[in-house]
């Protein structure tokens, strides 16, 4: 499909038509990543039904898969992702996020640590959230200079208090609760 050893771009990346997996560009590089877990998608709607009342009105809370075009060569798509109303185009959050959230995977454990807050803190994304649904531990880092500071962080019952980047209480149990 493509021609071996091309730097790949967001173009190409649209031309792409399996919707079984994740499809996303890191300086040009392709990553693939299979569909998530239940667990996986109960974290993502129960953080989606927390966040979406304290979201501002010019913001808006959606849930992958959701474009975050950060350059023509890297093309994220963070499990939860919020962003200005008026970034959003038709196909994508064309910019920066405000906060993006990163539901960690056994596949994806290494993109979620390393390289998307590396990409993320270098276009200036001001939050970034990694869930461990598994521990469960919820880890909330704000952007300080050029790289991720924790600014956060609760496992199993405990509960984290966050007034950034909107006043919100949450726990890792409740996230990953059945009930």
């Amino acid at each position: 499909m493509f021609a071996h050893g091309d730097r790949l771009t967001r173009r190409d990346l649209e031309t792409i038509s399996d919707e079984r997996r994740r499809y996303e560009l890191v300086d040009g590089t392709l990553l693939v990543s299979p569909s998530p877990r239940p667990l996986h998608q109960r974290v993502v709607a129960r953080l989606l039904a927390a966040l979406t009342p304290v979201c501002p009105a010019d913001c808006e809370v959606l849930p992958a898969p959701v474009d975050v075009v950060l350059d023509e060569f890297t093309v994220l798509i963070p499990d939860v992702v919020v962003g200005r109303r008026e970034m959003f185009t038709d196909r994508a959050l064309a910019g920066v996020p405000v906060l993006a959230v990163e539901v960690v995977s056994p596949s994806s454990r290494h993109i979620d640590h390393h390289l998307k807050p590396a990409r993320l803190a270098a276009a200036g994304c001001p939050y970034y959230w990694v869930i461990e649904p598994d521990e469960p531990t919820l880890s909330c880092f704000r952007l300080e200079g050029n790289a991720y500071a924790l600014e956060g962080e609760a496992t199993g019952e405990e509960v984290l208090h966050l007034d950034r980047p909107y006043r919100l209480d949450l726990s890792p149990d409740d996230l990953v609760s059945r009930y």
